[in-house]
């Protein structure tokens, strides 16, 4: 059988060296696919605004990753090619996996409320969430853990948008983790690419989600 295809997002950086934009992605990326996803091939998608579905339908990608850096807002071009992504994962339901700014842009996606937190309790820090509901099939497993956080803005409990479900939250009242009601589509506010070591319960829900073998 043919291996799956996943491609991650890139950030929009802007480097001081050179006068132009650059799409960049965090090395730790390629050593959280090794352990997470072993068997897929994977590779990083350009910020090509609406031009980005056909990229995605040309090299055949079998599911996508909203990686984190750049809040909303921060790079138009960023924010076109992720919704394009996005729409376009649902119409071919291809699973969807977010982190950080992944989960914001799925949130803002589905028409829900995004609020600024904390930066003391949010931004470079490590805080503990509660795994306190299992919406679905791609659920961790009920748990209190520490996670780390990198995020100025956030999900409030209460501004979920509809389609979605919460599965995990912060103790002052977050949404730290959404799934789907009905499509193959979680995210996380933490970023478990940045873990070591990685934890297991994010690997083995990035695996369900794509619908590998652990």
């Amino acid at each position: 059988m043919t291996a799956k295809r996943i491609g991650l997002t890139m950030r929009v950086a802007q480097a001081e060296a050179y006068k132009e934009a650059r799409d960049c992605l965090a090395q730790d990326w390629s050593e959280f696919m090794a352990a997470a996803l072993p068997s897929v091939h994977w590779l990083p998608v350009p910020n090509l605004g609406q031009a980005v579905a056909d990229y995605a339908r040309d090299w055949e990608l079998d599911g996508l990753i909203l990686t984190g850096g750049n809040d909303l807002n921060e790079s138009s071009l960023r924010d076109e090619t992720e919704r394009a992504l996005l729409r376009y994962a649902i119409d071919e339901n291809l699973p969807v996996f977010g982190v950080c700014r992944g989960l914001q842009l799925i949130q803002s996606f589905f028409g829900g409320d995004l609020q600024p937190c904390s930066r003391q309790e949010h931004v470079g820090v490590q805080h503990v969430v509660r795994v306190t509901a299992n919406p679905g099939r791609w659920s961790p497993p009920l748990e209190i853990r520490e996670v780390n956080s990198f995020h100025a803005w956030a999900v409030p409990l209460e501004g979920v948008a509809p389609e979605l479900r919460a599965f995990a939250a912060t103790t002052d009242g977050w949404a730290e983790g959404v799934m789907h009601a009905d499509s193959p589509i979680a995210a996380v506010q933490w970023h478990p690419e940045r873990m070591r070591p990685f934890a297991s319960t994010d690997c083995d829900l990035v695996r369900e989600l794509f619908e590998i073998a652990a």
